[in-house]
């Protein structure tokens, strides 16, 4: 077989039980990149329930689930601040079965498994010193990547390179177990990083979250350079699939001017 024969063979199986979905709202940031799926919303919401119940687990065992209850309700208060803003993204997020947990750790992290299931690191609470608004702006950030539901869109991606390499149609994902997509999940949430266009996406939806919560969306940019003296300015940008700190500032700068309306409306 030709090459050209070759790739339009391994094009169509890469299509076979695709969607080419809009997982969300544009919002005021105007995020509006339609998404490619080869695996369906509930396998990916059914393996996180899975995954995000065995990081439960093992927390709750070495005794860093919730230790510290201060801790625990100055998380939840500043989530269920911004947890009803997302319907602004997608109406169906209201349904989502949210969970709320403090993790002891000294890990500068957090994280939104997808369907709402939020873990946030103590170590970003105490080695950054964040302020609620800071706090605001990092579990806004992580809630996007749910509502965009990113890992669906990493775990499909990750599909039509398997597909591309084998020409073995299994692209839909439908022989897959809860327990093989919840080792996925787990995967694209703890071990490979978003991409630089999913991390741009999840800051501007964060960024407008935090506002129509009632949080100053200028704490983003002060987070994001407590994150960069933290880490000792990081990586330079070619070497990571991250933004820089000092381009993911920019981005967040040019941003704030279109929800600091809906921040100054929260207040009143």
């Amino acid at each position: 077989m030709s090459t050209r024969p070759l790739i339009v063979l391994l094009a169509a199986l890469a299509c076979v039980g695709c969607q080419t979905v809009q997982t969300t709202q544009p919002g005021a940031v105007g995020v509006d990149r339609k998404q490619i799926m080869l695996v369906s919303e509930e396998q990916v919401e059914q393996g996180a329930q899975e995954a995000y119940g065995q990081e439960l687990q093992k927390a709750k065992s070495q005794g860093a689930l919730n230790a510290n209850a201060k801790q625990h309700q100055r998380v939840q208060a500043i989530s269920k601040r911004l947890i009803p803003q997302t319907t602004i993204f997608r109406p169906d997020a209201s349904q989502w079965k949210w969970e709320i947990n403090v993790q002891t750790s000294e890990d500068v992290n957090a994280y939104c498994m997808p369907g709402g299931k939020i873990m946030v690191y103590t170590g970003l609470i105490e080695q950054l010193d964040t302020t609620d608004a800071e706090l605001a702006a990092v579990i806004g950030h992580e809630i996007a990547h749910a509502l965009r539901e990113h890992s669906r869109e990493r775990i499909s991606r990750a599909y039509a390179e398997q597909l591309a390499l084998t020409g073995v149609a299994v692209a839909t994902g439908a022989s897959d177990t809860t327990m093989a997509i919840a080792s996925q999940v787990s995967a694209v949430t703890f071990t490979l990083p978003h991409s630089r266009e999913q991390e741009a996406e999840a800051d501007r939806i964060g960024l407008e979250l935090m506002a129509r919560a009632g949080y100053d969306p200028n704490a983003s940019v002060s987070l994001w350079q407590k994150m960069a003296k933290a880490a000792g300015g990081g990586p330079p940008e070619f070497l990571s699939t991250h933004p820089s700190s000092g381009s993911r500032i920019k981005d967040l700068e040019a941003n704030i001017p279109r929800v600091l309306p809906l921040y100054q409306a929260a207040k009143k």
